[in-house]
């Protein structure tokens, strides 16, 4: 709990004007009128509030299911192991991210308002429902996510402990950790961008449903290409950052705890 929850409190504040960057790149209204460079960090309070309770609760999920469906498994039924840890994980910590990652998205691209406004206006508009729209749409982002990143992470380290002859360091786990995320980064951008604009979606509208399928439609007919992959580099140089912070802290953490 208190490793993975520094990890994600490191990572979250350390790489949040990169995100605040991408999700002005997948915003409807374009980068510029969402804000461009302004207001960097619009909309950390609610980042920094959320991020350890979120990170603590996938790493519990994530290591105590891996733990159970490692008792008595064959090694080449692992990595299928680590794909069912880690999506576990995420429906977990998707109950704490979502309310988290709608109040802090609006606020990046509207950083005139306070977070403490956005909140309040959302629950007076929308209610609980509202801090909660685009669940569905982050977890079916979050678990191809992790589907990609944890097994080849786990791989990765496992490889590097073979070649070297003992386990591997935090710093070399962080390594590992920034190639997985970056190439799981790049491939799940398409769900991302859906999740974002679901997210920002006005009350009413076609995407303010939920349908990650009609959305992922609707961008591919009026940007094509272009518009599913809005912010994949700085995505990628977030998340592959983030991989490296995230999962070379957790493990220096668990490791000086332990």
């Amino acid at each position: 709990l208190k490793a993975g929850g520094v990890a994600g409190v490191c990572v979250d504040l350390i790489l949040f004007p990169l995100d605040t960057v991408k999700t002005r790149l997948q915003s409807p209204q374009g980068f510029r009128k969402a804000g461009g460079f302004r207001g960097i960090y619009a909309g950390v309070p609610s980042t920094a509030i959320g991020s350890f309770p979120n990170a603590a609760a996938f790493f519990i999920t994530y290591e105590n299911v891996k733990s159970m469906l490692h008792h008595g498994s064959t090694s080449y039924l692992t990595p299928a192991a680590h794909m069912v840890a880690a999506s576990l994980g995420e429906v977990v910590a998707c109950l704490i991210r979502v309310p988290s990652e709608v109040v802090k998205q609006r606020a990046q691209v509207s950083p005139s308002s306070s977070t403490l406004r956005i909140l309040s206006r959302t629950l007076y508009h929308e209610g609980i429902q509202g801090l909660y729209r685009g669940y569905k749409s982050t977890v079916l982002r979050e678990i191809p996510f992790s589907l990609v990143q944890f097994p080849l992470w786990e791989s990765l380290k496992d490889l590097w402990s073979w070649k070297q002859g003992h386990v591997v360091d935090s710093w070399q786990s962080a390594v590992c950790g920034a190639f997985a995320g970056g190439f799981a980064a790049a491939v799940t951008t398409p769900l991302d961008v859906a999740k974002t604009r679901i997210m920002l979606a006005k009350a009413g509208s076609s995407n303010a449903s939920g349908n990650v399928l009609a959305a992922l439609g609707g961008i591919w007919r009026t940007q094509g290409l272009s518009g599913l992959f809005a912010g994949v580099v700085p995505r990628m140089a977030a998340i592959s950052l983030g991989g490296f912070i995230f999962l070379g802290t957790y493990e220096k953490t668990r490791q000086l705890l332990l």
